[in-house]
């Protein structure tokens, strides 16, 4: 069983309103066609259909205030209520509470330590492996939880080997802001394609992309829509390379924020969660699933039960 996590950042199910919602204004044909016409809003959560699921997830757990990064990634990596544990939300980058939770339990923590393959799919230039290092910056959650699971993360190398993508998916940041003219550039579509590829050499693969989140704080409708049409691109090359037998796409997000360009803070919308696979499997994976801390359970559950099947 094959499971693939594309995290979204900053994505909620938002009304259905163009002229604040980027998912209702984009040219998104094949998460259209995925959803039989319908859009990422909250008006279709919950909908499920022979291929995917639609559905909304609580990121507020119950604790006032809006929604943050670090804490929500923490929920979904570890299946706590970690802003109830620590007593807030909070973000961007995890405050030493949510580093010692992180450290100490996560979901690649718990998958290597049963044998499993996991990966973090995202390729991190030089520059950012010296601000670690010389303690000029630290790192987000999901880099984190993959450092504190004794996994290395993946370099320019990876990348340039086609072994790891960068963070935009096609590696044109590469090129433009990083000045490596050199850098192996994909169409969305190839990207999509070689996530596949990457995903189903281990048992379970994550990728962060963080640029929807930086569009929501920039209420920047153009730069969204054609974030949101990039992602559909990388879709269209996934799901040409991924059955429904291979395993499972989950896609979702920590909070919302890109849904609603009216503001530039965070919403308390519902994360957005969208699956793809065998309706069995979504079935076992969705049982149950309202908020963030079900995600890593599910996961977990999933790939050990899909593992024992396969080996029975």
């Amino acid at each position: 069983m094959h499971i693939l996590f594309l995290f979204l950042d900053g994505v909620g199910l938002g009304e259905n309103d163009p002229q604040k919602n980027p998912s209702t204004r984009a040219e998104m044909p094949i998460l259209t066609q995925l959803l039989d016409g319908r859009r990422m809003t909250k008006d279709y959560a919950s909908y499920h259909n022979d291929r995917a699921s639609l559905l909304g997830l609580d990121a507020c757990l119950s604790v006032g205030g809006l929604p943050q990064s670090a804490s929500g990634q923490a929920a979904l990596l570890t299946g706590r209520n970690v802003p109830a544990e620590i007593g807030q939300h909070y973000g961007p980058k995890p405050n030493p509470e949510i580093a010692k939770i992180l450290r100490e339990d996560n979901i690649f923590i718990r998958l290597t330590k049963a044998g499993r393959k996991a990966a973090l799919l995202n390729a991190y230039p030089p520059r950012y492996f010296y601000g670690i290092h010389s303690k000029r910056r630290i790192y987000s959650a999901i880099p984190l939880a993959v450092t504190a699971a004794g996994m290395p993360l993946f370099t320019k190398d990876d990348l340039y080997a086609g072994s790891a993508l960068s963070a935009d998916f096609t590696a044109q940041g590469w090129r433009e802001r990083l000045g490596y003219a050199d850098a192996p550039v994909l169409t969305t579509r190839q990207a999509g394609a070689r996530m596949a590829e990457l995903a189903m050499q281990v048992d379970f693969a994550m990728f962060e992309y963080w640029p929807s989140d930086y569009a929501g704080h920039g209420q920047d409708m153009g730069a969204a829509c054609q974030l949101l049409e990039t992602l559909d691109g990388v879709l269209e090359g996934l799901l040409e390379k991924w059955t429904l037998n291979d395993g499972l796409i989950l896609i979702a997000s920590d909070h919302g924020n890109m849904e609603d360009l009216s503001t530039r803070k965070h919403t308390a919308n519902q994360a957005a969660c969208l699956l793809v696979g065998a309706a069995e499997t979504r079935r076992q994976f969705t049982e149950g699933l309202v908020d963030l801390t079900g995600i890593a359970p599910q996961i977990l559950n999933l790939n050990l039960m899909g593992r024992s099947c396969a080996a029975a």
